[in-house]
């Protein structure tokens, strides 16, 4: 019987953290991009890009992460479509995260006072104007420690691609303890690494919040 030191078990489930860490910003970055896009509809003027934006938020706030990933991989299967476990854990994860950001956003640019969209208008700025120059701006100030805060969210949320095969973190631990029949040291090491990830996020949530109302009792 092979033995295993403390060493192996961690140099092991440090490697899968790696693809934790990638995944995790693929997720966040991908996210952010698809749930600006979500925000734009979502406070269009027209009615039909609203509503289809608050759709597309409420199924994926609504539905659970694992069916979302079950059906990234498993469902697109059933059509002759083969995906990769990385690519249908990203998909899964970046579409999931897009809606919430999008909803975090949308209550930050709507906490902006409403004689703010009236001053830009009036000096003939058009809508993607206004955002830019005028809202998103401020609407950043409030948004930094949600957005910040979420992404703690991301990262466990990556724990639940493990269904699909994809080995992150939490499916290392399955597989070493399966090798060395220690799921106590290995699972400790895994909630170990999962909160040196996750701490530093949170703290920093939390600092940020607090100077921005330091600076809104300020100002």
């Amino acid at each position: 019987m092979i033995e295993f030191t403390l060493w192996d078990i961690l140099r092991n489930l440090l490697l899968a953290t790696r693809w934790t860490v990638l995944l995790s910003l693929i997720s966040f970055i991908g996210g952010g991009a698809v749930g600006l896009g979500l925000l734009l509809l979502r406070i269009s003027k027209r009615k039909s890009l609203r509503a289809l934006a608050k759709y597309y938020i409420e199924l994926f706030q609504g539905t659970p992460l694992l069916m979302q990933l079950f059906i990234a991989f498993f469902g697109l299967g059933l059509f002759g479509i083969n995906v990769p476990a990385w690519l249908a854990a990203g998909l899964a994860l970046i579409l999931w995260t897009a809606a919430f950001l999008a909803e975090i956003w949308r209550g930050c640019v709507e906490s902006v006072a409403k004689g703010q969209w009236e001053a830009s208008a009036s000096l003939g700025m058009g809508r993607l104007q206004q955002m830019r120059y005028v809202i998103l701006p401020q609407a950043l100030r409030v948004a930094v420690p949600p957005t910040v805060g979420f992404s703690v969210q991301v990262v466990k949320g990556t724990a639940l691609t493990s269904i699909i095969g994809f080995v992150e973190l939490s499916k290392a631990g399955t597989v070493v303890t399966n090798a060395t029949f220690q799921p106590f040291t290995v699972y400790g090491l895994v909630a170990l690494i999962y909160f040196a990830l996750c701490w530093p996020l949170s703290k920093s949530s939390q600092i940020l919040e607090r100077k921005l109302n330091v600076a809104h009792r300020n100002h």
